[in-house]
C-alpha cells in the first residue's frame, strides 16, 4: 500500500468549480439552463427525425443516436455537478457512485466517437460515391451500426468499471474534478494502476485515434471530389451537407484529445478541468443548435408541424 494513502475511504469531496458565493447562484441557474436546453434540444431532434418519414435517412438516424448519447452525458454529469454547486465543501459521493458515473461517461464518449466516425463516412459515401449511396447506406447497415456503437460503448465502459471496482481508494478523499474521470478516481487508489492505465492507452488507441483517422482520411477525400465540381455554387451546396458534422467533430474531438493528451502539472490542471465543460456540457448543448440551424430538412421539418399546430389552434379556438 502507498505510504501517504493509509485510510481506506468509502466517499468522494468532488471540489467542482471554487467559484465566489456571490457567483454561485448565477452559475447553478446557467448550468439548470443550459441542462434544460441540452435535453429539450436532443429530444426535439429525436422526436422530429422519428416523427417524420423525410428524416428517415442513415445521416438523420445517426444523428439522432448521437442526441441520445448527449443526453446520456448530459444527464450523468450535469446533475450531480450541479448538487456539488449548492453544497460547496459538503458535496460527497460514494465511491460505487462514482464509479457508475464514469461508466456512463465512458458509454456515452464512446459511443459518440463510433458514431461520428460512421456518420463521416455516410458524408464520404454521399459525396465520393453518391451512385452507390442507397446501395451501401442501407437500413440494414444503419441499424447494425448503431446498435455497434452502443454494445462497444457498454462494453468499453464495463471493462473499466470492472478493473476499478478491483482497487481500493484511500485518503486524502479529493477530487478536484467537477464529475468523476479516470485519473482522478485513479490517482486515489492505494495500488498500483499500472494495467487499468495501460487498458486506457490502448482503449484510447482503439476508439478515439482510429476514429480521429478515419474521420480525418473520409475528409481529405470528401475535399478533393468537392475540389473536383466546377462551380463555386455547387462546392458551397456539396459542402454545407457536411460542414455541420465537421465542425461538431472539430470541437469534440478537439478538446477530447487536448484534456486526454496534454500532461496535467500545475496550472494545466485548472485549463484542463475547464476544457472538460467543452465535451461534457457544453457540446451536448450545441450539437442540436448546430445542425438544426444548418440543416434545411430539419427546419422544414419544424416549420410543417408548426403550422400544423397552428391550423389546429385556430379550429378550435
Amino acid at each position: 500500500m502507498n505510504e501517504k494513502n493509509k485510510t481506506i475511504i468509502t466517499v468522494i469531496h468532488l471540489l467542482g468549480f471554487q467559484t465566489p458565493q456571490a457567483l454561485t447562484f448565477f452559475l447553478f441557474f446557467l448550468f439548470l439552463l443550459i441542462y434544460y436546453v441540452t435535453i429539450c434540444g436532443n429530444l426535439l431532434i429525436i422526436t422530429l427525425v422519428f416523427y417524420s418519414k423525410s428524416l428517415h435517412s442513415p445521416m438523420y438516424i445517426f444523428l439522432s443516436q448521437l442526441s441520445l448519447t448527449d443526453i446520456l452525458l448530459a444527464t450523468d454529469v450535469l446533475p450531480n455537478m450541479l448538487h456539488s454547486m449548492l453544497e460547496k465543501n459538503n458535496a460527497i459521493i460514494s465511491i460505487s457512485n462514482c464509479i457508475s458515473q464514469f461508466y456512463f461517461f465512458a458509454v456515452s464518449e464512446t459511443s459518440e466517437c463510433l458514431l461520428l466516425t460512421v456518420m463521416s463516412y455516410d458524408r464520404y459515401v454521399a459525396i465520393c460515391k453518391p451512385l452507390h449511396y442507397t446501395l451501401i447506406m442501407s437500413h440494414w447497415f444503419c441499424c447494425v451500426t448503431v446498435i455497434i456503437s452502443w454494445i462497444l460503448g457498454f462494453l468499453v465502459g464495463l471493462i473499466y468499471t470492472i478493473e476499478i471496482s478491483n482497487l481500493q481508494f484511500c485518503s486524502p478523499n479529493i477530487i478536484d474534478h467537477f464529475f468523476c474521470d479516470l485519473d482522478p478516481i485513479l490517482k486515489l487508489s492505494c495500488f498500483d494502476t499500472t494495467i487499468v492505465q495501460l487498458q486506457s492507452t490502448l482503449t484510447s488507441v482503439v476508439f478515439a485515434c482510429t476514429p480521429v483517422i478515419i474521420i480525418i482520411v473520409s475528409y481529405v477525400y470528401i475535399i478533393v471530389t468537392i475540389f473536383k465540381i466546377p462551380s463555386i455554387t455547387g462546392r458551397q451546396k456539396v459542402f454545407s451537407t457536411c460542414s455541420s458534422h465537421l465542425i461538431v467533430v472539430s470541437m469534440f474531438y478537439g478538446t477530447l484529445l487536448f484534456v486526454y493528451l496534454v500532461p496535467r502539472r500545475g496550472q494545466l490542471l485548472k485549463i484542463t478541468k475547464f476544457m472538460s465543460l467543452l465535451y461534457t456540457v457544453v457540446t451536448p448543448l450545441i450539437n442540436p443548435i448546430i445542425y438544426s440551424l444548418r440543416n434545411k430538412d430539419l427546419k422544414e421539418v419544424v416549420g410543417r408541424i408548426t403550422n400544423n399546430l397552428l391550423k389546429l389552434h385556430s379550429y378550435y379556438f
